[in-house]
């Protein structure tokens, strides 16, 4: 699960966007969700053998580092029966030519034409709504009756469909997640879902009532496909607190009434990418620092040039 965020100073068109978008989730998911349990729920109501899952990725110029990890996890599973969407945030580099020479049809492959302004591009507002735009594409292109989403960082196990379906099915779960494993300064720690009505999700200090379900990260999510009316926040980095994109989606389907399992088992892994040390907003913050210090030192060098070429026109 993604790092908790501190409370912050706004201003005040951060708070009255933050506040009108948490008013209309509020009253319309409850209702859109009643409305896709009468028409689709009754789809569900025994178990299917081979249901088509849709797993989807937003990805943004990771080219190899998509293929190494989330494409190989995604078609080494155990369980067949999937279609892989993969969306490319108006990438640039080499990524639809990779995809291109894998010969799957179980493969769609979209890139986005353009990357207009969003927010404010710093490391923390990247990592907090970078893969919104993509990631709400994915899903207006799902054809499945479940979805699972797996970031072009992220590794699974090779059975991680296979125990998520059966355990959706056999709960008559909405929604299903699990334990992932971390890796931060080359140690590793095994991350536990977070209960819903806890400290992790709310600033209230209060004690919890009712139905308090684990939460697990975002690459351990199985969910039924009806519920794809609920799109991920392009504002959520202007919230005070669940400022992360995926932990503002399932907030939201955990307090519309989405019943929701969890899976005591590690089904994913969440390590640092190549020529990094961390993950997470640390990682981010760590690649702008060396970012701005490579910044420097090319325009030094530049400096030094122009100071070199003007040496030489005189001819001093």
């Amino acid at each position: 699960m993604d790092e908790k965020k501190k409370q912050r100073n706004r201003s005040l068109r951060d708070i009255l966007i933050s506040y009108s978008r948490a008013i209309y989730y509020k009253i319309t998911e409850r209702i859109f969700l009643k409305i896709a349990r009468f028409k689709y729920g009754k789809y569900y109501l025994r178990k299917e053998e081979n249901p088509l899952i849709s797993v989807y990725c937003p990805t943004y110029n990771r080219g190899k580092l998509l293929m190494e990890r989330a494409v190989k996890s995604v078609l080494s599973q155990t369980y067949k029966n999937f279609e892989f969407i993969i969306i490319g945030d108006c990438c640039t580099d080499d990524t639809a030519k990779l995809i291109s020479e894998i010969k799957d049809k179980r493969i769609r492959f979209y890139n986005l034409p353009k990357r207009g302004y969003r927010f404010p591009e710093t490391a923390e507002n990247l990592w907090l709504a970078g893969p919104v735009i993509a990631s709400n594409k994915a899903l207006e292109m799902v054809r499945g009756k479940w979805i699972a989403r797996i970031d072009d960082d992220d590794t699974w196990t090779k059975d991680h469909l296979q125990i998520l379906i059966d355990y959706a099915q056999k709960g008559n779960y909405e929604f299903v997640s699990s334990l992932y494993e971390e890796k931060r300064r080359g140690k590793k720690k095994v991350i536990d879902g977070e209960r819903a009505q806890g400290p992790y999700y709310t600033t209230k200090n209060k004690s919890a009532r009712g139905y308090n379900p684990k939460i697990g990260g975002t690459q351990t999510w199985l969910y039924r496909s009806y519920l794809k009316f609920f799109k991920y926040n392009i504002d959520c980095w202007r919230k005070n607190w669940n400022r992360v994109n995926d932990i503002d989606i399932s907030i939201r389907m955990f307090k519309a009434g989405i019943k929701m399992g969890f899976v005591d088992k590690i089904l994913g892994f969440y390590y640092p990418r190549p020529g990094e040390d961390t993950v997470g907003l640390d990682a981010y913050k760590e690649a702008e620092k060396e970012g701005d210090k490579k910044y420097v030192i090319l325009k030094n060098h530049k400096e030094i040039n122009k100071n070199i070429s003007a040496f030489e026109k005189n001819d001093i």
